[in-house]
């Protein structure tokens, strides 16, 4: 590996100022040192998905994590080591503090992550992710005072999961679908839906071993060749077959 330093993306303007706030805190250089790896590599990937500073949350560092795990990354970061990093940001009035849940979506999603904790049994992670992807659809179908759930139908939850997927690689894309029959069976079971949309979300589509298969050694298409009897028609016929498919690179 490379001893150049990586860029830290979107977070590269406020590395200094957090690198010397953590010093102040009293962090080990050790720490500060991990710990700004981890703020680099959050960076990028908000670089990449086209995030501004503003929008670093604990949802979107649970996405980061997902990310991380689905490319094999070996040590991911928790949510929880990036709350210095947040701390930072809110201080410096770059993100604004955690909003208190006074809208109906807001009293909404308290309650729904409640369930999450309770019912489901989630880890934190897990639960700010599926509460990030309820914020979003909520706000979409919510007006002033009240909720327009109660008329939602299978096409506009469709369309909801189609958006959302267009974004993210095959696997998250997966976890989308989780996390969005979730919240469907929460409206449902809350009473806020009058039928139970889940049947609604369709699959992802993700086969595998979808590539192009390897081809023979040169060694073993020879041998196959020498197998046919060439003063044979039918063995002649499979003989022109086989040459088709070694030198045209058939499948």
């Amino acid at each position: 590996m490379s001893g150049t330093r990586r860029k830290p993306g979107r977070i590269g303007p406020f590395v200094s100022g957090f690198q010397s706030s953590l010093s102040e805190q009293g962090y080990s250089a050790l720490a500060v040192r991990n710990m700004l790896k981890d703020v680099g590599a959050v960076g990028r990937w908000m670089q990449e998905r086209d995030l501004q500073p503003g929008q670093l949350t604990p949802a979107a560092i649970a996405e980061f994590r997902v990310d991380c795990l689905a490319v094999g990354r070996r040590k991911v970061p928790s949510v929880k080591s990036f709350e210095p990093l947040l701390r930072f940001l809110r201080g410096e009035g770059v993100i604004a503090e955690p909003p208190e849940p006074e809208s109906p979506v807001g009293r909404l999603l308290v309650d729904y992550r409640r369930w999450l904790v309770a019912e489901r049994g989630l880890a934190e992670s897990t639960v700010i992710r599926y509460e990030n992807l309820a914020r979003r659809f909520l706000q979409l179908h919510g007006v002033d005072d009240r909720f327009e759930v109660a008329a939602l139908t299978g096409a506009e939850v469709v369309a909801f999961l189609l958006r959302e997927s267009q974004r993210v690689c095959v696997g998250s894309a997966k976890g989308r679908v989780a996390e969005l029959r979730s919240l469907l069976t929460f409206l449902f079971v809350r009473g806020l839906t009058p039928r139970l949309l889940t049947t609604a979300v369709p699959p992802v589509a993700g086969w595998r071993e979808t590539g192009i298969p390897k081809a023979l050694p040169v060694g073993h298409v020879q041998l196959l060749l020498d197998s046919c009897d060439r003063g044979d028609p039918v063995q002649a016929r499979d003989y022109a077959i086989l040459m088709l498919v070694a030198r045209l690179g058939l499948r």
